[in-house]
């Protein structure tokens, strides 16, 4: 790492995906599983509920002879390995898992996943392609109104010391615009607002999580793309952004030096193309099956064990339709083609 002032969207880059130190690809780290808790790592009912999703995806195409399921930003390929476990033995024979991740291949995997650095080609893939948690790390240039309230773009050096750079401008200027409404200032002068932006307000530039999605989706010959993300809408953006690091479970300050996870929530509103379908975790996880309510007493006297089976797995589930937390994230759901559009609708259970 060198300690040069950059963009954050750069010195992210460096600290997550450097190729002999970054936090995700430095040769034996734990994974995303060693640092936090993604629904993935949660319960095997994640995997289960993606699995229900592919086999709609499955009946909607017609069950084409080879399926793909890829995913992306695939950790260690731990959803692919729990789908793998949970589908009947037909679709299993026609699947082509496929994990989209930069760290180096794990050992141990599942020998039917195949394992790459990049995205599929364009048009290439007939399936079900899903990212959870990956747009978050996707790295995007950070923002901050100086004291005229002119936005301008934040720099950092590796070991988190930030100052303020040129202004905003060109496309990254249009997004802002667009997507992120930064709040004017409520100083009134002669009774009359001035609307100034105060100073002090941050906002992270979506700009290449936009890009970042849209060539993802573009893999699809026919299918459906899903992105689930910790996300924030147009009209109710964080007014001092949302950047943050993680590391061993914990909440830190987010320093581009290799040492943590750097992140910030996702404009899922601005990543959606025009047929994208967008629903909260707990929507979609309550349609494919997932409920989090306890099972009844009376089988605690007839099947004592099954009761305590039933007891955990509807504590997972309401962790994961939790509204507070995993429940309130984001699903982006994209049809390509006319024939995956509303899988998650009543009609489409």
């Amino acid at each position: 790492m060198t300690n040069e002032w950059c963009g954050w969207r750069e010195a992210t880059e460096r600290a997550l995906y450097g190729p002999d130190d970054g936090f995700y690809t430095r040769p034996g780290g734990p994974g995303p599983a060693g640092h936090f808790r993604t629904s993935v790592h949660v319960s095997g009912l994640y995997a289960g509920a993606v699995a229900a999703l592919l086999r709609r995806v499955d009946t909607a195409l017609g069950h084409p002879d080879e399926l793909a399921l890829v995913d992306v930003g695939a950790g260690r390929g731990e959803l692919l390995t729990g789908v793998l476990a949970v589908l009947p033995g037909e679709v299993a024979g026609r699947l082509r898992p496929c994990a989209v991740e930069r760290a180096a291949r794990p050992r141990d995997l599942d020998p039917r996943i195949d394992w790459r650095g990049e995205l599929p080609a364009p048009g290439s893939v007939t399936g079900l392609l899903f990212a959870n948690e990956w747009l978050d790390n996707v790295p995007v240039d950070v923002v901050e109104t100086d004291a005229d309230g002119v936005p301008r773009r934040v720099l950092v050096r590796a070991d988190g010391t930030e100052r303020l750079g040129g202004p905003v401008d060109g496309a990254d200027a249009e997004w802002l615009r667009r997507w992120w409404a930064l709040p004017p200032a409520p100083d009134v002068i002669g009774g009359t607002a001035t609307g100034a932006l105060p100073p002090g307000l941050r906002a992270e530039i979506g700009r290449p999580r936009d890009e970042a999605w849209a060539q993802a989706v573009r893999t699809l010959r026919a299918g459906l793309a899903v992105a689930a993300d910790y996300a924030h809408e147009r009209g109710d953006r964080p007014p001092f952004g949302t950047l943050t690091g993680f590391r061993d479970g914990r909440e830190v300050s987010p320093v581009p030096d290799g040492s943590c996870d750097i992140t910030a929530h996702v404009a899922l509103d601005a990543c959606a193309g025009p047929s994208a379908e967008r629903l909260t975790q707990r929507e979609a996880l309550r349609a494919l099956g997932v409920d989090g309510r306890r099972p009844p007493l009376a089988l605690a006297a007839t099947d004592p064990s099954g009761y305590v089976r039933a007891l955990g797995s509807a504590g997972s589930a309401a962790e994961l339709t939790d509204p507070a937390g995993l429940g309130g994230f984001g699903w982006l759901l994209e049809p390509v083609g006319g024939a995956c559009a509303g899988l998650l609708a009543a009609g489409g259970a």
